[in-house]
């Protein structure tokens, strides 16, 4: 019994690099401190934040503050639970290869190629909205061009090293961390009219209640700012699958876990208080110019567009590594379980799945021709069938959680080094939250709630159809089963 995957540091496993029937993952654990330190702090802060708070604000007014405290907690019980599992037993599968091994290879199959999609998607998405910002600034290059860019650059930087990937999350993280600090110091400054040579006479607490009070549109506000807002925090869970790339991994993901409650309030609530401080809510500058721009502008600052579009893009690129890094490690662990090509599950002798990332990127540029070429048809299709799978991935890992605290308990209990509060009731609790805003979505026909859980309940269907299928063409294997040959992604907690 291991405590940990065996990392292949030297890339010389006895099995050639990457191979499924070697001892090793093929993967090297090529990530610092520092780089998964900022990799968990950056994950919680996507492009999102910035572009789409402005529609929150507009929807709920001040009280979008309970939409944005409402999902942080369910992030951070969701994390929390996560966080249990990947301590016991870290692994670039994280909460696919904990479903595999918690509720069956049907699950771990489903969410795996499910969250898979989703980021795939996410690519084209980002892409073309660095695409976007780079035009503005350089006309001379067509916006697609400048989207094929972007795409090739992130593809070789992550086909060098797992480490070059890190290298460029750390510094794309650090910025965005930068960026938001100074903004809840210099928006703080000014709400409480300390900030010298500023006079912003529409900054200041009263904006919380005096323009038709904290919540203008009705406590029903609140849970349509949920459905605004949820999909912002996708990308938490980056940390524990990337934990199982570093040397550390067990503690990693305990520090991952347990920081995710401040960075939640600080990056969250705490930049989104500060917006609906400097500004009264029902300002046409914050759905005209987005919140932070509005903000900024409000202060006088000088280029406040260009500043945030910076930071924008920053954000953006930061989402493009990440989600090619993300998707290409679930590909490749799906690759070691036998439920995705075997190609995918081979490493060069830098550790790094290239067949993995080639396929996750091929697929990125198919999604960025269809967001070119058929906008409103094939491409919103992808959109909103991939829109509902962070709540699909939540959803799992909770009941995931309730098998597995049973599983590690009888047979390696000093694992439970991390632990989900009040088990199982909170886990229950959680999921019944998740169950609701996904029962809340169907009533959406505002911003696109019920399409996109129809869709997305849809594309999960059909893959949960494929998942059993296969399963019964290879005659099943039992939940709690952990194959030899796979021995970094089945569940290192079984006795051997």
């Amino acid at each position: 019994m291991t405590s940990q995957p065996t990392m292949n540091k030297t890339g010389n496993d006895p099995g050639g690099p990457g191979d499924p029937g070697a001892e090793g993952s093929g993967l090297q654990a090529g990530l610092k401190n520092r780089h998964l330190s900022m990799i968990a702090i950056g994950g919680v802060i996507g492009a999102g934040l910035f572009v789409g708070s402005s529609s929150g604000i507009a929807t709920a007014g001040p009280g979008i503050l309970l939409s944005y405290a409402l999902v942080g907690t369910l992030v951070v019980l969701v994390m929390r639970m996560l966080g249990e599992m990947s301590a016991a037993n870290p692994t670039s599968g994280s909460f696919s290869a904990h479903a595999d091994r918690a509720l069956g290879s049907w699950a771990g199959f489903s969410i795996g190629w499910l969250y898979w999609f989703f980021w795939v998607v996410v690519l084209a998405v980002e892409a073309t909205a660095g695409a976007v910002i780079l035009e503005g600034w350089i006309p001379a290059v067509p916006q697609w061009g400048w989207a094929l860019i972007v795409m090739l650059v992130l593809t070789a930087t992550n086909l060098v090293s797992v480490g070059s990937y890190g290298e460029f999350e750390f510094w794309f993280a650090g910025i965005k961390v930068v960026a938001i600090a100074a903004f809840i110091v210099v928006g703080g400054l000014a709400v409480f009219g300390l900030l010298p040579g500023v006079d912003s006479e529409q900054a200041g607490l009263s904006n919380l209640t005096a323009h038709g009070g904290f919540l203008p549109n009705g406590a029903g506000a609140i849970l349509t700012g949920v459905l605004l807002v949820v999909f912002s925090f996708m990308g938490s869970e980056i940390a524990t699958l990337a934990a199982g790339e570093s040397e550390n991994p067990q503690q990693a993901v305990t520090k991952a876990t347990n920081s995710i409650i401040w960075r939640v309030a600080v990056f969250y609530l705490g930049s989104i208080a500060v917006v609906v401080c400097l500004l009264p809510w029902d300002s046409k500058a914050i759905t005209k110019d987005g919140s932070y721009v509005a903000a900024l502008d409000s202060l006088g600052i000088a280029h406040a567009g260009q500043i945030m579009n910076f930071i924008v893009l920053t954000s953006v690129l930061s989402c493009l590594n990440s989600g090619l890094y993300t998707a290409s490690r679930m590909a490749f662990s799906l690759g070691r379980r036998g439920d995705a090509p075997k190609a995918f599950a081979r490493t060069t002798s830098n550790g790094v799945p290239r067949t993995a990332i080639l396929a996750s990127v091929a697929f990125g540029f198919v999604a960025v021709f269809f967001n070119y070429k058929f906008p409103d048809s094939v491409f919103l299709f992808l959109v909103n069938s991939s829109g509902a799978v962070a709540l699909f991935v939540w959803l799992v890992i909770c009941f995931s959680q309730l098998r597995m605290r049973k599983i590690i308990q009888a047979e390696a209990p000093e694992k439970l080094v991390v632990k989900m509060w009040l088990y199982p009731y909170l886990t229950w609790a959680t999921a019944a939250l998740i169950v609701f805003i996904l029962g809340y979505m169907l009533t959406d026909t505002e911003h696109d709630g019920r399409q996109t859980i129809l869709l997305s309940l849809l594309v999960a269907a059909m893959v949960l159809v494929i998942a059993f299928v296969k399963k019964g063409l290879r005659g099943g294997r039992p939940a709690a089963e952990v194959p030899q040959a796979e021995g970094e992604e089945r569940s290192e907690v079984s006795a051997g």
